[in-house]
């Protein structure tokens, strides 16, 4: 999974609309694609604090707009860019800006209206993570880094007022969060209450500032413990508002589907995070049980191969409870992960004819956040900013991080998964930005998951224990399939949910419920793993059976991603193109 960037679901979210200056037109009135993508890109930038600050190649200095009025504002400007695709020149129409531009815009359409801003955490994410998040890599060399740093902290209470006011209306229409999101974001919320401001994650930026003379060093640190001490306050009141206002009103089911607009909202979500139009919960639940049932045969051969002598449920209880699966500290498991990791960089060159340039590190999750958030992650790094990818490992309870798992969540998170996606769409040269950060659920996480495929087929998985542990993983996906659509559209409960990870899968009770609570937090998000994966491998399979010998695995997997994320339609269209030309 990918921490947070540009998506179109957080950009629904939380944006300011102020107008970019006008486009020039044809003598028909009528904008070219070019002037539309300059005018969105313009858009952007002055909605989205971060996009700002990266194009000025500084720190961000401010929080997005949430207010209803900046994002009804927003929505307008959503359906006037959208208005001036459809009168583009049909001969501009064929372009990857053209249609992934039309898919980012549309997708941001349908969510304005059922305004999601009134949930704005996910359990193991949400608005109170943003700024913990930028100040764990916040990097002060300057007094302008220092200066802008604090004046993002000094916005924090005001944006935090706002995300209250947008739960209140929830409170009052009805849409609101169910309980196991909303306690994990309150334990999270609380972790950052101090009493001492110097004591705050929010002040370690300010313990160390390269470049900086001490006396220059204590000037910062006086207007900073002041800046860190409001911070802190907010967290302390958006602490008191949910513990004491909102609770009572938590929706009483865990689905989406059991509050006003629901229903309509999940339908959305899924189309969103499949970019499948056509594809309906139905259909989806399905495919999960499908790919249940072959996981689980693939599982009890490997079974049999150990020479296990018991159940499929005793073997799951083997590998949840026996020591010799777990690491002795979070410094084993980071050294683990890390010459996995290594392990991992050394297949490259068989399998991909282009590699990015930017590196990425290993490091544990904050310890803030970790006891609500996944097993692993990837953060996104910046060659423009000098900043590396992160391959985020969750050192919190290690009885409950299998070793035997590690493998092919390093494939999925660092390489050849996110890390190598992600960078290579941000090294894309002649395309506008939001081709670079654009991030497609179903796209890329359907290829992190497809990665852990390639890291079995060159050797990664050195043990049957392995190999049983990357099929845990794909079964992980399998039954999202079937839990999400069995929470947010057949109304299951949080138990009937969790059943199929507890039966088929080796994931650690920990991590199940977790997992869970981020399903009900986030709907629709966790089916994009294997509906994209799918894609991926029949897409594959189809170039394999027509290319014959002249099939070129490092060729199929470069022309996969040589043009960034897209929607699944698109990618098939674009391989199935590059296939007849290959023939």
């Amino acid at each position: 999974m990918v921490a947070r960037r540009i998506s179109t679901f957080f950009l629904a979210l939380a944006v300011l609309f102020l107008s970019p200056p006008g486009t020039s037109q044809t003598e028909d009135n009528t904008a070219t694609l070019s002037e539309i993508v300059d005018a969105y890109e313009q858009f952007v930038r002055v909605t989205n604090p971060t996009e700002a600050a990266r194009a000025k190649g500084r720190g961000v200095t401010s929080w997005p707009d949430v207010s209803p009025e900046a994002e009804a504002q927003q929505a307008r400007r959503i359906g006037e860019f959208l208005a001036g695709l459809e009168a583009v020149p049909e001969e501009e129409r064929a372009s990857a800006d053209f249609s992934i531009l039309q898919t980012i815009l549309s997708e941001s359409a349908a969510l304005h209206e059922h305004d999601p801003s009134r949930i704005p955490f996910t359990g193991d994410w949400g608005f109170h993570s943003n700024l913990l998040a930028y100040a764990r890599r916040v990097d002060i060399r300057s007094r302008r880094d220092a200066r802008d740093y604090i004046r993002l902290l000094k916005a924090t209470p005001e944006h935090f007022e706002s995300h209250i006011a947008n739960m209140r209306r929830g409170i009052e229409t009805g849409f609101t969060a169910y309980t196991d999101p909303l306690d994990v974001t309150i334990e999270q919320i609380a972790e950052q209450v101090v009493s001492d401001p110097k004591e705050s994650d929010l002040y370690a930026p300010f313990l160390d500032m390269k470049g900086l003379s001490d006396v220059q060093a204590a000037a910062i640190r006086k207007d900073a413990e002041s800046a860190v001490g409001l911070a802190v306050q907010a967290f302390a009141e958006v602490h008191k508002f949910l513990d004491e206002d909102y609770r009572e009103h938590a929706r009483p089911e865990p689905g989406i589907g059991s509050v006003p607009g629901g229903e309509a909202a999940y339908a959305a979500y899924v189309k969103t995070h499949t970019t499948r139009p056509d594809l309906s919960p139905i259909e989806v639940h399905e495919i999960g049980k499908s790919e249940v049932d072959r996981i689980r045969g693939e599982m009890e051969d490997i079974i049999e191969e150990t020479g296990f002598d018991g159940s499929f449920s005793e073997f799951l209880t083997f590998l949840r409870t026996s020591p010799e699966f777990y690491a002795e500290s979070p410094e084993d498991l980071l050294e683990k992960a890390s010459r996995i990791s290594k392990r991992l960089d050394a297949i490259l060159p068989r399998y991909f004819g282009k590699l990015p340039r930017l590196p990425y590190g290993v490091e544990p999750v904050d310890p803030a956040i970790a006891p609500g958030f996944t097993t692993g992650r990837y953060s996104g790094g910046d060659a423009k900013s000098g900043t590396p990818g992160t391959y985020l490992v969750n050192t919190y309870r290690l009885d409950q991080r299998p070793l035997y798992q590690l493998p092919a969540l390093s494939a999925h998170e660092a390489v050849p998964g996110h890390h190598l996606q992600i960078a290579l769409a941000q090294e894309l040269e002649n395309v506008p930005r939001f081709r670079q950060s654009y991030y497609a659920t179903a796209f890329g996480e359907g290829w992190g998951l497809y990665s852990e495929k390639i890291a079995g087929e060159a050797g990664i998985y050195q043990t049957p224990y392995e190999r049983f542990g990357a099929l845990s993983y794909e079964m992980w996906r399998a039954c999202r399939l079937v839990a999400d659509t069995g929470l947010h559209y057949y109304g299951w409960s949080r138990t009937e949910a969790e059943t199929c990870f507890r039966e088929n899968t080796a994931l650690s009770e920990l991590n199940i419920k977790t997992e869970v609570t981020r399903y009900i937090g986030w709907p629709g998000q966790a089916l994009g793993y294997k509906i994209g994966e799918i894609t991926i491998r029949e897409l594959r399979a189809e170039a394999e059976a027509a290319l014959g010998d002249d099939f070129d695995i490092r060729e199929f997997h470069d022309k996969v991603l040589e043009d960034g994320s897209m929607p699944l339609g698109m990618l098939e269209e674009k391989i199935r193109t590059w296939i007849e030309e290959a023939r």
